[in-house]
């Protein structure tokens, strides 16, 4: 048996806990509690999405704002019900409820902003340039870009689906599962070639 006060104690990686993750505006406001079914199963894929994915990125861009983070069944069900921006439990892209499934099936996803991105954003800078850095960098499986803040979702799965889509323009999908990017390598680098060094933060 999980105490609340244990499972928000548990390390997903060198930066994260488990308390990053279960703060919920939808829960705290309706009054829905916000714990996983299966604490094991949440604590092993959030692991992967922490360790393969939002590390390196305070590694190189330092804090990041977690927006979103892990959903229970009823509190995302709630939230469809009620068109509070949660897709259906089942929805395929549906990456907020860690404990949903596992082996192939498994996801783990957040929404988050990067502030140091954020700003370039706000001053008129292409949300694409971050998407791309993404994918040429990091084994995501797939991404969402939101207008507010160039926040997104960020997923992991175990097998990767690799796409990228967004409600910025140019809106739709930039990068569809199984395809290739449209724009090559050297053109995706020159879009990010001042960005920091990958992982170039050395925390004590």
């Amino acid at each position: 048996m999980w105490s609340l006060e244990t499972l928000g104690r548990v390390r997903l990686s060198k930066h994260f806990y488990v308390r990053d993750f279960l703060y919920s505006e939808i829960g705290n406001y309706h009054q829905i509690q916000n714990l996983p079914r299966d604490p094991n199963l949440a604590i092993a894929n959030g692991r992967e999405l922490c360790t393969q994915l939002l590390d390196p990125l305070e590694e190189t861009f330092g804090r990041l704002a977690i927006r979103s983070g892990y959903r229970s069944h009823e509190l995302n069900q709630y939230g469809n019900d009620n068109k509070l921006n949660c897709a259906r439990n089942d929805n395929p892209i549906e990456c907020h409820i860690w404990d949903w499934a596992d082996g192939d099936k498994a996801i783990a996803g957040t929404s988050l902003a990067i502030p140091w991105f954020t700003d370039q954003y706000e001053q008129g800078r292409d949300w694409r340039d971050l998407a791309w850095w993404i994918h040429d960098h990091l084994p995501y499986s797939g991404m969402w870009f939101f207008p507010k803040l160039c926040a997104f979702n960020l997923d992991w799965r175990p097998v990767p689906h690799r796409m990228i889509g967004s409600y910025i323009a140019p809106r739709g999908l930039l990068l569809r599962r199984g395809e290739n990017p449209t724009e090559p390598l050297a053109q995706r680098q020159r879009r990010y070639a001042d960005f920091p060094p990958f992982r170039g933060i050395a925390y004590p």
